[in-house]
């Protein structure tokens, strides 16, 4: 029996990953800025806490789907947008994305995939496009107007990274750094001790450039050289107005990700985005800011029913889900553990992963009295203890 078929939770995952993978992929996944103050509380705090347990509530009859942005979810959980995802599984963000609609949930596309987002449309589903704000606007057009013929339904503008985060794992995992021999030699012996993934990733999953963006990395770039080109291509000068004309080009939702202050998600509404996801880039940005299940509550009552609220960071089970319901998300969006399940085992392993977190949502709500997520309220959380 494999290790897979007992794997019971996101950190069963973690740790099959952690034994497939190259280290240098593996860390830059599980990685997080600096001393990774936030990416520990993102999970601490989501952990501390409690639900309220609730009995004899007749719960034989459960709703765990969830009407968003025109879309419905069977569970409200979605695949949030990962760099380099395709280089965790042969062509990995196709394969995460049929398990997703498999699961009858979305997916979302980085634009610094491995996968472009018309393979992935034409392979699996028309994804959520996650875009960011870079100084060519012609360029940033084109891919807004490439993921509208994709058939993509919602736009997913990530404005938190306006310079990437320093993440000391990956210079210490030799992902960043090194030149020359070293990094050669780094990757070589890597690749060399993870020969299941140098198979089935590094030889049968090309190409390894990043679909969206191959072209302006110019001929030869691949994914490895993506985190200087965000450095200098990235822009530190978009505001608000911005959303101007992006609106002009995309006639379909727009969700802005990486809020987390109240009087940034009052601006999100009145530059008219449908939706936000309270986020911290997953501990990967700025260090020391508050976990995003924390920074949620006081969001909620800022926009009210303004806009849809999502949470992405620190859900790792379908407890969490419930838990930042409960606080007024309408969603949680999950990036790590999906990438955990897709580097321990492709598509069959995030199906499993997302069967277990319905699994899990469904035992949370049968044991707080909360027949449909639509009357999920903060009477679900133990206030005393929370």
């Amino acid at each position: 029996m494999s290790s897979l078929t007992r794997a019971a939770s996101v950190s069963d995952f973690r740790a099959a990953a952690s034994r497939r993978l190259p280290k240098i992929l593996f860390e830059y996944l599980d990685g997080g800025a600096y001393d990774e103050v936030t990416l520990r509380r993102n999970v601490e705090d989501m952990r501390a806490m409690s639900l309220r347990q609730r009995v004899m509530r007749d719960m034989s009859l459960l709703d765990t789907g969830i009407e968003s942005l025109g879309q419905r979810f069977s569970m409200p959980v979605g695949l949030s947008p990962v760099g380099l995802a395709g280089m965790y599984a042969r062509r990995g963000e196709v394969q995460a994305a049929r398990a997703a609609a498999q699961a009858g949930i979305p997916f979302s596309l980085s634009t610094v995939g491995i996968c472009s987002v018309e393979e992935v449309a034409r392979d699996a589903a028309p994804p959520w496009f996650q875009l960011y704000v870079l100084k060519d606007r012609g360029y940033m057009r084109a891919l807004v107007n490439r993921a509208k013929a994709a058939g993509s339904p919602v736009l997913l503008l990530t404005v938190d990274l306006p310079v990437p985060g320093a993440r000391h794992r990956d210079v210490r995992s030799g992902f960043r750094g090194l030149t020359g021999f070293p990094a050669v030699a780094n990757r070589l012996w890597d690749g060399l001790t993870h020969l299941r993934w140098v198979w089935d990733v590094w030889l049968h999953g090309r190409p390894h450039s990043l679909g969206c963006v191959a072209d302006a990395l110019g001929a030869g770039g691949s994914g490895s050289d993506y985190l200087t080109w965000i450095a200098n291509n990235f822009d530190r000068s978009v505001t608000w107005s911005d959303l101007e004309w992006i609106r002009a080009e995309w006639d379909r939702p727009i969700v802005i990700k990486g809020v987390l202050d109240a009087q940034d998600a009052r601006d999100s509404v009145k530059v008219g985005a449908q939706g936000i996801v309270v986020s911290n880039h997953g501990g990967r940005q700025l260090d020391g800011v508050r976990s995003s299940i924390s920074a949620l509550p006081r969001i909620v009552d800022a926009v009210g029913a303004d806009l849809e609220v999502f949470l992405d960071g620190g859900v790792r089970s379908g407890l969490d889900v419930l838990k930042a319901l409960a606080l007024g998300a309408k969603a949680c969006f999950i990036g790590r553990p999906w990438v955990y399940a897709l580097g321990a085992g492709g598509q069959p392993a995030v199906t499993q992963l997302l069967a277990a977190m319905r699994a899990e949502l469904e035992v949370a709500m049968i044991l707080t009295g909360c027949r449909k997520l639509a009357d999920a309220g903060r009477e679900l959380i133990d206030a005393e203890l929370a």
